[in-house]
């Protein structure tokens, strides 16, 4: 925003009358810091999926469609924030793009 996009950012803010930021409300301030920690802590959920694949190379009931699915449809909400310019959902998202591609592809190979 250094390159004097800031006051057309700030004319668009109020012109399509968005809320501002940093939110004067302190839960929704709150929120948009708490995201960022359920955004990264989330993926992290399927650490155990992926020891369990790769360390022990034991992928029984795991389902290499359930998973692949679940990459592209990650790798489709990355996109989505990538041209909308959504930190959250580009962190987030990162990390489900390379947790579901290393369950996905550890249930193809064993």
């Amino acid at each position: 925003m250094f390159d004097g996009q800031h006051h057309y950012s700030l004319r668009k803010r109020i012109y399509k009358k968005l809320e501002p930021v940093p939110h004067p409300d302190r839960l929704k301030r709150l929120m948009d810091k708490l995201i960022f920690v359920v955004g990264f802590l989330s993926p992290l959920f399927t650490l155990p999926q992926i020891w369990e694949i790769w360390v022990f190379k034991n992928a029984d009931g795991v389902s290499p469609l359930t998973w692949g699915a679940l990459f592209i449809f990650a790798f489709f909400w990355l996109f989505y924030g990538v041209l909308h310019k959504e930190k959250p959902i580009i962190f987030t998202y990162t990390l489900w793009v390379i947790f579901n591609g290393v369950v996905a592809l550890g249930a193809i190979l064993y």
